[in-house]
């Protein structure tokens, strides 16, 4: 549990002490978000934030696992897998950097984060397998192992790049609000660092680390992030936040043969994954391009509805926090060994 909050203490100060610097040098670059129709703010704002999100992640990770390495002889916390989400982490950094500057077309977009996806796979990140949650059992207390379906390579594959992929958009979609990304990632992560920390393995010691490490960074940016923002995370902020995201549930919720583990993960990212699903079910229904920009997310309906930004964001991270806490007791009674 100490390391944990040192992760998650020291990704918070090292994001909010950047934040500045990194604010100072948007504000001299083109990376400028003007306001716009999608847009809640009313003046330009550098986007650029994710930056300091991404120097107080790594620098938390880095610092915490390998002290976890050298603390806790023949537990060898620096794996394979820990290693492929920084070089995911890194990649969708960069191309979320270059996006900020120069907005790239939205195939180049989603080829990146399928490339991610294969990068995470080549690790051994993976989808490995899935649960029947309604698998011929009359309560939640069963023998779960007997509804677990292992995926072939293939299916592997395709399941990790799509789960990558829908998580980080849905990330990138929710980034419309001062505050609401930050906010509702560090919910999500905070609940599975909690999680991890409950599966009593040095392997899920190090998730419960990362994700504790991305909680704190969200919540260090808040500092300049939150209502009236001075500045944004940008393509860069939200797709670190996604992929990551993504690698942890990955390998923690889906990788745990629970009962309910299918379910986990869903309900951790529900909200913003709940919202991208309704907003491109009507752009199917209406015929329109899937990756055409529009007000159909929640946020932009409350807003039209006379909603001001900070009752939006907290109603939002109401409902985040409600969805996190069903995650969390359905883990608690699926999972094994409990």
């Amino acid at each position: 549990m100490i390391g944990i909050l040192a992760a998650a203490l020291i990704a918070a100060f090292v994001t909010a002490f950047s934040t500045p610097y990194v604010l100072r040098y948007a504000e001299k670059s083109t990376a400028v978000d003007m306001p716009g129709e999608r847009r809640a703010n009313t003046v330009p704002l550098p986007r650029l934030g994710g930056v300091a999100i991404l120097i107080g992640f790594l620098l938390a990770v880095v610092l915490t696992v390998t002290m976890r390495q050298y603390s806790r002889p023949g537990q060898h916390t620096w794996t394979l897998q820990i290693a492929g989400i920084l070089v995911a982490t890194a990649f969708v950094a960069v191309v979320g950097l270059i996006d900020d500057f120069r907005d790239l077309p939205a195939k180049l977009q989603a080829l990146a984060l399928i490339t991610a996806g294969l990068i995470l796979f080549a690790f051994g990140v993976r989808i490995e397998g899935v649960t029947n949650v309604f698998g011929g059992a009359s309560s939640l207390s069963y023998n779960s192992l007997s509804n677990w379906h292992p995926l072939g390579v293939v299916a592997s594959m395709l399941m990790t790049i799509f789960w990558v992929f829908v998580v980080t958009k849905t990330v990138d979609a929710i980034d419309g609000m001062d505050g609401l990304a930050s906010g509702v990632c560090a919910i999500s992560a905070a609940t599975l660092a909690l999680m991890a920390v409950q599966l009593r393995n040095p392997e899920f010691a190090t998730l419960a680390l990362i994700a504790a490490a991305l909680a704190g960074a969200c919540i260090g940016f808040l500092r300049l992030n939150y209502h009236p923002a001075k500045i944004i995370m940008g393509t860069v902020g939200a797709w670190v936040l996604g992929l990551v995201l993504a690698s942890v549930s990955i390998l923690g919720a889906f990788k745990v043969a629970a009962a309910v583990s299918v379910l986990v993960p869903v309900l951790v990212l529900g909200l913003p994954i709940f919202d991208y699903a309704h907003v491109l079910t009507r752009r199917l229904l209406e015929r329109a391009p899937l990756t055409r920009a529009d007000k159909r997310h929640l946020h932009h309906r409350l807003a039209a509805r006379g909603w001001n930004q900070r009752q939006i964001v907290w109603f939002i991270y109401s409902l985040a926090v409600v969805l996190c806490g069903f995650a969390l007791v359905l883990f608690k009674v699926g999972r094994p060994g409990r």
